[in-house]
């Protein structure tokens, strides 16, 4: 059985984005191949069904966009915040956020496959279900996430830490780990979770945790 512990272990928190102080109207700019978005303001945009290469977006917000069934390709978000937007059944394939903000959004149906997250922050989204595999995750948060049913399988974690998360039926298979804590989350189900090995766990969801890691391990209670 893996050698998850309850508590210990400080982990290191993500450095805040860097976003100027004075921000230009993103207005009409489009979400296209090789886009240059830098120090602009994004509220009620809908970039749906797009299909998009390349893009970079630095130093800016973006507020009630719409991403919906989008398709991002090697494209990169660094110190911005994006806050109550939809990403639901976005398609992200090497797409990375550095110093990003992510509040309050909806990530449901949405695959994120061979991407970096690093010092980024996910405070409230919903994810039910989501994929994150074969990402690298790096200096990371997720609280008060609703991550039920999520695909975590081939993903790397490094000082990365789940607090007051639903994470029923997340799967872990083939996951590594190098540092994570799990604080005060929900872990009914987890799948993989011998490959947590390392983890540090606080709050009721040990116990859930340690029930998973049975019935993986072919253990019955009676």
């Amino acid at each position: 059985m893996s050698q998850i512990t309850r508590q210990g272990g400080k982990i290191k928190g993500p450095d805040a984005p860097r976003i100027p102080t004075v921000l230009r109207p993103a207005g009409d700019v489009k979400l296209e191949d090789d886009a240059i978005l830098k120090r602009l303001a994004f509220d009620g945009q809908a970039f749906v069904g797009l299909e998009a290469e390349a893009v970079e977006a630095d130093g800016c917000t973006f507020a009630n966009v719409r991403f919906t069934g989008t398709g991002l390709r090697q494209t990169q978000f660094s110190d911005s915040k994006l806050t109550t937007c939809d990403f639901s059944q976005m398609s992200a394939g090497d797409v990375s956020l550095i110093r990003c903000l992510v509040e309050g959004s909806r990530l449901t149906g949405s695959s994120w496959k061979a991407g970096t997250f690093r010092d980024a922050q996910f405070v409230n989204c919903v994810a039910t279900p989501g994929m994150f595999r074969n990402m690298k995750v790096y200096a990371t948060v997720f609280e008060d996430c609703r991550f039920t049913g999520i695909d975590f399988q081939f993903t790397e974690f490094h000082n990365v830490r789940f607090v007051n998360c639903d994470l029923t039926g997340a799967q872990f298979g083939n996951a590594k780990v190098g540092s994570m804590r799990i604080e005060n989350c929900t872990l009914l189900d987890v799948g993989g979770g011998a490959n947590l090995k390392g983890t540090s766990v606080a709050g009721p969801g040990s116990m859930e945790l340690a029930l998973s890691l049975a019935r993986e391990a072919g253990i019955t209670f009676e």
